[in-house]
């Protein structure tokens, strides 16, 4: 209220005359009006920035783990999980044990080898004595080749039973032994000691990821796809290390919108020697796209909304004053980019305006 009593009687001492403006809307009227030193002293002014400056673009972004260095681990056997060894977060190398998975199917797959190897013993002794015997013209020659392809089969079966086993590796008779396929961190984790799985369940158990590279999604709005493509130069920074800015380029763009939210992503990979960048920050990421059309740049607290236009009040920054229509390109959180209306150089008042433009237009 203070602030209003104020506004109200410093432009009541108002004094100088408002400058012609073709862009001025119709209900503006020319009038003389008179702002005091003091009011001037207190309004803050920007300076439109050159129309290079819109070259860079800035949007906002995620941190996810490249795909290609992600492993998720499903079952391979039904049965209920115990003795869980790691948690979300946690760093693992190839071979580490994750969990345990007690299931009556690893007693099969045991009985199965067992039975095979003993088969395979017992055709490898046949087929000894049916040489034997065919040596001394006791075995024909059929019954040779029947004990060679008995011996043949029982080799196979034995082979597919250790591979069984070497897929689905065991401790006991029961135990199932789930391993990390690889080195890298647990992002995901869906299991606990007691819970039932199945191997039907279309959700993985782990994920392992490698987080010494990482992407980065960009959310690219509708209005600047035109003004990006890959191979274009970004810089990365995130909430978490302000001043640290990660380098990298768009190496490429997904030319589809998402549905909810409007916006076509593109993806940057960033090396991330220290494993500072974590999945599922957010990032800001400013575009270098060297566009062949700029526009002059704004903050956005200069602007002035009403009956559907867009105004500026733009000042000599001592005693003239005038209201401006602009046509917005774009904005991009709190810049807005100018097709027409101001020059780079301008002077805008940036705070109270609405109250000048008030006292203007009337």
């Amino acid at each position: 209220m203070r602030i209003y009593s104020f506004l109200i009687s410093a432009l009541m001492a108002v004094s100088f005359f408002v400058s012609s403006c073709s862009s001025k809307p119709e209900h503006v009227k020319e009038r003389a009006f008179v702002v005091t030193d003091t009011l001037l002293k207190k309004l803050l002014i920007d300076t439109v920035e050159d129309a290079s400056s819109a070259a860079e673009l800035t949007f906002t972004g995620k941190i996810v783990p490249v795909e290609d260095n992600m492993v998720n681990i499903y079952p391979m056997v039904s049965g209920v999980v115990h003795d869980v060894q790691v948690h979300s977060g946690d760093y693992v190398r190839k071979g580490d044990v994750l969990a345990m998975l007690g299931s009556p199917e690893m007693a099969a797959y045991t009985r199965e080898a067992a039975s095979s190897d003993a088969e395979l013993s017992a055709a490898g002794r046949n087929l000894e004595v049916t040489g034997d015997l065919y040596k001394s013209g006791l075995a024909s020659e059929r019954e040779l080749e029947q004990a060679r392809s008995g011996f043949r089969i029982a080799r196979a079966e034995s082979n597919r039973s250790k591979a069984v086993l070497k897929l689905n590796p065991g401790r006991g008779d029961l135990d199932y032994i789930i391993k990390s396929p690889v080195s890298g961190f647990i992002v995901e984790k869906r299991v606990t000691n007691h819970m039932q799985v199945r191997v039907d369940n279309p959700e993985n158990l782990f994920t392992v990821a490698d987080l010494s590279k990482m992407w980065v999604l960009i959310n690219i709005y509708e209005s600047d796809i035109s003004h990006v493509k890959a191979g274009d130069a970004v810089k990365i920074t995130t909430l978490s290390y302000p001043d640290k800015i990660f380098n990298g380029n768009i190496e490429k763009i997904y030319n589809m919108l998402d549905p909810e939210d409007k916006v076509m992503k593109a993806r940057v990979r960033v090396n991330n020697p220290d494993l500072i960048l974590k999945p599922e920050m957010f990032a800001n990421v400013k575009v270098d796209t060297r566009a062949q059309q700029s526009y002059p740049v704004i903050n956005s607290r200069c602007l002035i909304f009403d009956n559907n236009k867009n105004y500026v009040i733009v000042t000599d920054g001592k005693k003239t004053a005038r209201i401006q229509e602009v046509d917005i390109a774009r904005k991009v959180e709190d810049k807005a980019y100018i097709r027409s209306g101001i020059k780079p150089g301008d002077k805008l008042v940036a705070s109270r305006q609405v109250f000048l433009y008030e006292g203007l237009k009337n």
